[in-house]
């Protein structure tokens, strides 16, 4: 299938490792060229030398930090300058702090609606005369399945990412005459390290040990596995592309199963 990527321009958050590496990298094996960002500078410019090595695609890495308005400014000016377009913004951060709804304090609370509600704001609302420019765009973010279920301690990941969900469906009505489409992924357990700190986390609180936590959370999991990033990647370069054209405001899972919602 011709995804109609080839020589498209991407921006992904968090792209050194993890979710973000995994769906910068699909993007770059299908010609989009792509800049990434994350505050480590070796580790990203490690990554892009990696991906651009492996698919022959530039792969520019910006060093910032997404939690102010001025490092999302700053990673979209330096794409647009090197590139001389933007197309696809895939939004993924790190997930806010673990916590409690009774033991969330004021500083753990300011920082989740940095990285889990103003980012995703931030980063939409600064690509658009972009993408606009362009004639149309693809918009997508990283959430979580707290947005559709909640998961123990993680409290301020579902509060905050519910907030994003309803700023994205939002946008996606506001925007979608312009061919600018907005989606949303709720990725459930992936093997990245935030799942090991997820893992580590329930470990330490039921006072047992990590492997048999792992056990715990597969048995869960109704395909008996835990997901691999480029699963969820495979899904970011379908909605980036050509094939996704009447998709939007959509939230789609990517979870083996673990949602139990019937919507």
């Amino acid at each position: 299938m011709e995804l109609g990527l080839k020589d498209k321009v991407a921006i992904v958050g968090g792209g050194s490792r993890g979710l973000g590496r995994a769906c910068a990298l699909g993007l770059s094996r299908e010609g989009t060229r792509v800049a990434i960002c994350s505050r480590n500078l070796e580790a990203l410019t490690k990554a892009a030398g990696d991906m651009s090595a492996e698919t022959g695609v530039e792969v520019l890495p910006v060093a910032g930090d997404l939690s102010t308005l001025e490092g999302v400014q700053r990673l979209i000016s330096q794409t647009v300058d090197h590139f001389g377009r933007l197309d696809i913004m895939v939004n993924n951060s790190g997930g806010p702090p673990a916590g409690s709804a009774q033991g969330a304090g004021e500083e753990l609370w300011a920082q989740a609606i940095q990285m889990s509600l103003l980012f995703f704001a931030r980063m939409s609302r600064e690509a658009l005369p972009h993408l606009r420019k362009q004639g149309g765009g693809r918009i997508i973010n990283i959430f979580a399945s707290s947005v559709k279920q909640p998961i123990e301690n993680l409290m301020l990941s579902a509060a905050t990412r519910l907030g994003a969900l309803g700023f994205s469906k939002t946008l996606a009505d506001e925007v979608a005459r312009e061919n600018i489409l907005v989606n949303n992924i709720a990725p459930g357990y992936l093997m990245t390290d935030r799942m090991m700190e997820v893992v580590e986390s329930r470990a330490r609180s039921e006072n047992i040990p990590v492997d048999e936590a792992m056990n715990g959370l597969t048995s869960m999991i109704p395909m008996g596995r835990v997901g691999r990033p480029e699963e969820l990647a495979n899904l970011v370069v379908f909605l980036a592309s050509d094939a996704a054209s009447y998709i939007t405001g959509a939230t789609i899972q990517v979870d083996g199963g673990v949602i139990r919602s019937m919507i």
